[in-house]
């Protein structure tokens, strides 16, 4: 069964509000790679993993229906309170276990959730519910982010490393699943037609505070926080405090720059 994590109504509430909605050149890659290997009409997909539903609202207005299902109910519960999707919904359950008939989905998605799947049953469903030619796209970015502002931007990436260091006997085995960019379930999708980009570079412009944010959703920090909540605390204080000492400035709502390492598995199902 995947790895339960994301559970904690406050951990729903941090990835709401700090995690990164997916760049658009993975979306474009994704609807033209299902438009070049099976074409329209684009009625059903399926976003798995789908934590509070920022990569299933980017399918919205590709689809006739899209349906977003993550484990956690609270993640869930999260994603229901965004208005305005009215093709939109979504259910609690796992990747390996899906409610659909079979041959009745048109793309199934996974955005940085893959790597929480049982390989072999996640798998076995996924080509059981995809339509003949229908298509999976699984993908994520690293967890080494290249920070830039100013002149400091070295030194901002080591204090970043610096805390990633001090949580390291807390990250789980499958971050490294990962940061390996899927190979392993890549390798195990049966298909003939398949593709994995291994670096897709994205820029993104952020506050210092939703950097600092986007560290508390991370698997690896919560972790942290459940085991040592004093301490969880004091780490996201020195951190937001070392970047703003580096950068120069007193604001957490001063803009600086993310670069992010994309990756992406693609794959079609024989007709």
């Amino acid at each position: 069964m995947s790895f339960r994590m994301f559970e904690e109504k406050d951990h729903a509430a941090l990835y709401q509000q700090y995690r990164m909605t997916p760049p658009k050149e993975i979306k474009e890659l994704i609807l033209q790679y299902l438009d070049k290997k099976k074409g329209p009409p684009h009625e059903l997909a399926v976003d798995l993993g789908c934590g509070t539903g920022q990569n299933t609202r980017l399918l919205s207005p590709h689809f006739q229906k899209v349906v977003g299902i993550d484990v956690s109910e609270s993640q869930v519960e999260v994603a229901k309170t965004v208005p305005g999707f009215t093709n939109l919904s979504y259910r609690a359950g796992p990747a390996e276990e899906l409610p659909f008939p079979d041959a009745s989905v048109d793309l199934l998605t996974a955005a940085s959730a893959a790597h929480w799947f049982d390989a072999e049953p996640f798998l076995k469903e996924a080509t059981r519910v995809l339509k003949p030619r229908g298509c999976m796209a699984l993908f994520g970015y690293l967890d080494t982010y290249d920070l830039h502002y100013g002149s400091c931007g070295d030194r901002l990436n080591t204090i970043y490393e610096e805390m990633k260091k001090s949580m390291l006997p807390y990250s789980s085995g499958r971050v490294s699943v990962s940061n390996s960019k899927l190979q392993e379930l890549y390798e195990a999708i049966s298909f003939p037609e398949k593709d994995r980009i291994e670096v897709i570079p994205v820029k993104e412009e952020v506050t210092v505070n939703n950097i600092v944010g986007l560290l508390k959703t991370h698997s690896t920090f919560q972790a942290y926080h459940r085991a040592d909540p004093q301490g969880a605390a004091n780490l996201i204080e020195s951190t937001m405090a070392r970047f703003l000492k580096e950068m120069g400035v007193t604001s957490t709502e001063t803009k600086l720059e993310i670069r992010l390492e994309y990756f992406c598995v693609l794959a079609c199902k024989p007709q």
